[in-house]
């Protein structure tokens, strides 16, 4: 372990000094948030966006009052999803969501820019202020299951949102390729250190059907989810195939139309 600089919110350390819940934000004066799942991988480019959305669009097709934070600062994609381009609105009281055609709540940079394809060049600091900011001043009103979707890896916003806000549990984003193993592991391990369950784990791009004869094909190789899931002590996981009707209805801003997102596991696991 290194020296210690005494600086606990830069620090994933889990010294016996630390309180790990001293650093939680409150939410919104005008927000009742009764869970907070977070989604993450280890690398970018597995998904995980598309898990969000779904996981929120399972749930508020379940009667759930669902909303997902955006907390891919630098690489937000949740608006596209779901079709929204207006300007998210604020006052005195706080800045308010941008709600899906379902009653969605969502809150992301991209709801915030004139430009939406505007770079967003800042340093970790700012970024990791923009997420407590998401949840502190926003106002999310009656929310059952708040979805964050944050940035691939173990950096700044995942520290700041499982040492800031009080996650209840994460979903891991996985693909079939043995490289993806070992940063999966490197996401629960973090989880193990920062005291937040693991509740399932989700390998996107398992495969691939024929449409004519219906046939599977694995074409990043056997899958590996069972196998990391064990390894790792997760007991629930799911399947994803690669699904162009799904890839089309994230480009249109229809995600809320998909009829099968193959989650139920997951779901499940969160509404327990």
């Amino acid at each position: 372990m290194a020296e210690c600089s005494h600086d606990c919110e830069s620090c994933s350390e889990n010294c016996s000094s630390r309180d790990k819940k001293s650093f939680i934000v409150p939410q919104n004066q005008f927000s009742q948030i009764k869970k907070v799942i977070g989604v993450v991988s280890g690398k970018g480019g597995v998904g995980k966006s598309l898990i969000s959305s779904m996981i929120a669009v399972d749930c508020a097709k379940k009667g759930m009052r669902a909303a997902i934070l955006d907390a891919d600062i630098t690489g937000p994609s949740i608006p596209k999803m779901f079709g929204l381009d207006t300007i998210a609105k604020a006052d005195d009281g706080g800045l308010y969501p941008v709600y899906t055609k379902t009653g969605i709540a969502v809150m992301s940079l991209n709801l915030l820019l004139e430009n939406k394809t505007d770079p967003v060049v800042w340093r970790g600091p700012i970024i990791g202020g923009t997420v407590k900011q998401f949840w502190t001043d926003v106002i999310w009103g009656d929310v059952d299951v708040m979805v964050v979707d944050m940035p691939p890896g173990t950096g700044d916003v995942p520290l700041t949102v499982f040492q800031s806000i009080p996650v209840d549990g994460i979903v891991i984003v996985s693909t079939p390729q043995e490289l993806v193993s070992m940063i999966v592991e490197k996401a629960v391990k973090m989880a193990k250190l920062m005291e937040i369950p693991v509740l399932g784990m989700v390998e996107n791009m398992s495969y691939a059907v024929c449409p004519d004869c219906g046939a599977k094909f694995e074409i990043f190789g056997a899958s590996r989810v069972e196998q990391a899931a064990s390894e790792n002590g997760i007991e629930v996981y799911s399947k994803l195939p690669f699904d162009t009707s799904i890839a089309a209805l994230c480009d249109a801003g229809k995600i809320e139309d998909v009829s099968d997102t193959g989650l139920e596991n997951i779901i499940n696991a969160i509404c327990k």
